[in-house]
């Protein structure tokens, strides 16, 4: 199968990609930058040159593949309608890609979450949310509507090593810095808010599958277990040999560095359990987060 990836250079695009290659798949990834085109090549990836806006470019290369795989950017809307557009009536399978901030609270470290998302719970997302949430359901209606295998993928928060040419997620890595930096593991509030986590190798699993036998308008959360930031904290804590030191911050030095995303990322509340994915077949089996964080000692 040819598939196309946007975000092959990316953290969970390029993990991907990686897969999909040693499985036999033939793979086209979208890149930015001209100079990691030979990058891309070193590890059997067929470049696209191009951005997001590029819809003329992403169209074309869409068409062209069997299959689309959209693991970049999850808040640019105008990709994914060049997306669907390219793909309308073809019948191949589409891949967006979300994330578990989408039922984020604003608990600002206060508090620990009461509620477990489930793809089919309702919920009422933040402001700052909507407009991923709207992008989201465009999608999963897009298989009703536009004869496309469409499917939507929504990690919680992503820890391990990527497999392609972004080893780094997002929200951990920023922590493990400044708890470096600052000789104790940082949260923020109280650390009380607790957040879902999947390692990427089980991720990628689940993507994999869902390329395979998710049926079109599928939601899948990705997730095996939580954690509240303050344990996170402990754990990054110990990892650097700082004892389970930790130190807790001013949310709003947070959100003025980091704004909404920085707010909904860190110092809230996403509970979910991936019960889709279990049902398609998906099974964690990768360390859990305290694992890993005990094989980093």
């Amino acid at each position: 199968m040819k598939v196309f990836v946007t975000g092959a250079t990316g953290y969970i695009g390029g993990s991907v990609a990686e897969r999909l290659i040693a499985s036999g798949h033939h793979v086209t990834g979208l890149v930015r930058s001209e100079n990691k085109i030979p990058q891309l090549k070193d590890r059997g990836i067929e470049p696209v040159l191009g951005t997001l806006d590029d819809s003329e470019t992403l169209a074309h290369a869409a068409d062209a593949a069997d299959a689309v795989i959209h693991a970049a950017s999850a808040d640019h809307p105008g990709a994914v309608v060049t997306l669907v557009s390219a793909l309308e009536r073809s019948g191949k399978a589409l891949i967006c890609t979300t994330g578990s901030g989408i039922v984020a609270d604003s608990a600002a470290g206060e508090y620990a979450g009461s509620v477990v998302f489930t793809e089919d719970t309702y919920f009422e997302p933040v402001a700052f949310r909507r407009p991923r949430v709207a992008m989201n359901h465009f999608v999963r209606q897009a298989a009703i509507d536009k004869g496309i295998r469409s499917i939507v993928i929504c990690p919680s928060m992503i820890y391990g090593v990527g497999r392609g040419l972004q080893p780094d997620s997002d929200q951990l890595p920023k922590l493990m810095a400044l708890s470096k930096q600052l000789g104790a593991g940082v949260y923020f509030g109280k650390g009380l808010n607790r957040y879902s986590n999947v390692h990427i190798d089980d991720l990628v699993d689940l993507y994999l599958l869902a390329l395979e036998k998710a049926p079109g308008g599928s939601f899948f959360f990705a997730e095996n277990g939580d954690a509240s930031f303050k344990e996170i904290a402990e754990m990054i804590s110990r990892s650097f040999g700082l004892g389970g030191k930790t130190i807790g911050l001013n949310v709003e030095d947070l959100v003025r560095q980091y704004g909404d995303a920085g707010r909904y990322g860190i110092t809230s509340n996403s509970l979910v359990r991936g019960v889709n994915a279990r049902r398609l077949g998906w099974s964690p089996k990768a360390p859990s987060l305290a694992e890993y964080f005990e094989s980093c000692q």
